[in-house]
């Protein structure tokens, strides 16, 4: 479970994800039109723009959440495993939101557990622990959610990637109240997921320190 959320792909004709001709409205005003976006294995997307382009409204369109006005989004089927066990997942996209998801009176590793279960994802309490330790919550595994201070929510939360394997993460502001060695961890998980043939489109307001090539993709906003 812990540390196999990755596939093993470097074939960069892989596509993910193919958003053609998308638009959406939210009272009476155009956010997007006619957008179009390809997600291959091995890319890191920054999606960028002000607050009110959008930005929020199309990631949860490319998940299923919401419908476009128009066009149309493609999602790669996910392979059966006797047909390529490499290439194996759980679910083709991994979603987080800006918003935590977080029951507040369940314990980190209650809120993993019951996370993982309704995905389908067998856990062990052990391995969550685990889990936990690497994104530096040792010692906070038991307290409820809400106790805890923004940045170490948002770690527990964050902390769903290495619980799902899929094709691409799409992650809504990821840094949010994360301190610098947090934005660091983060930043180096998203490095190796897409390393190793995965892809990730992500929203953050800061600059991307990574390592890997970076692809920007922008949003204007619309009067």
């Amino acid at each position: 479970m812990t540390g196999e959320t990755s596939i093993t792909s470097n074939n960069t004709d892989i596509l993910w994800l193919n958003a053609q001709g998308l638009s959406c409205i939210k009272q009476d005003r155009t956010l997007f039109d006619d957008f179009s976006l390809q997600i291959h294995a091995g890319e890191l997307i920054h999606l960028v723009g002000p607050n009110g382009a959008g930005k929020t409204s199309l990631l949860r369109i490319l998940v299923g959440l919401s419908e476009p006005d128009s066009g149309m989004v493609t999602v790669a089927e996910v392979p059966h495993a006797a047909e390529s066990e490499a290439l194996t997942v759980d679910y083709p996209l991994l979603y987080l939101g800006h918003k935590l998801g977080l029951n507040k009176y369940l314990s980190s590793v209650e809120n993993l557990a019951y996370w993982a279960s309704m995905h389908g994802i067998a856990t062990e309490q052990e391995q969550l622990y685990a889990l936990l330790a690497r994104f530096n919550l040792v010692g906070l595994e038991d307290v409820p959610s809400g106790q805890l201070s923004a940045g170490q929510q948002r770690r527990v939360s964050l902390a769903r990637t290495q619980l799902l394997r899929a094709h691409v993460w799409i992650l809504d502001e990821p840094f949010t109240s994360l301190d610098i060695a947090g934005v660091t961890f983060i930043q180096g998980l998203v490095d190796d997921f897409v390393s190793q043939g995965g892809a990730v489109l992500m929203t953050s307001h800061q600059a991307l320190h990574s390592r890997l090539p970076i692809k920007t993709v922008a949003l204007e906003y619309r009067l």
